[in-house]
């Protein structure tokens, strides 16, 4: 009975310390803030948005994502048919560096490290 307590009394800190870590980087993310201005934490959830565009500009591929709301007002017409979005309606555009495809049978550029995103 020893044998089997000891290791759980080790084990389950270990792993509570772990998983307790990854909850706060992860919501440390959300504390980042632009002086008088956006907090990171008005994004959550942006991993998830829908890809409104893409494009390369030189060696940065750039992504403009929505949330729910502004793509269903694209949906809707907006803002060609002269309405507002609604509020709560959010976008933003992330950069990734570019590098060659190393998969690709013709040169390829694919996203490699984060350049940015606002």
């Amino acid at each position: 009975m020893t044998r089997v307590l000891f290791p759980a009394i080790v084990i389950i800190p270990v792993v509570l310390a772990v998983l307790g870590g990854r909850t706060i980087s992860a919501q440390d993310k959300y504390t980042v803030q632009v002086p008088d201005g956006l907090a990171f934490s008005e994004f959550r959830g942006y991993e998830n948005w829908q890809t409104i565009a893409i494009s390369q500009s030189g060696d940065l591929i750039e992504v403009i994502l929505g949330n729910s709301t502004i793509i269903d007002a694209y949906r809707a017409g907006v803002p060609g048919n002269g309405q507002p979005f609604p509020d709560g309606s959010k976008m933003t555009k992330i950069h990734w560096n570019a590098k060659k495809s190393a998969e690709a049978p013709a040169p390829t550029l694919v996203p490699d490290s984060l350049h940015g995103s606002w």
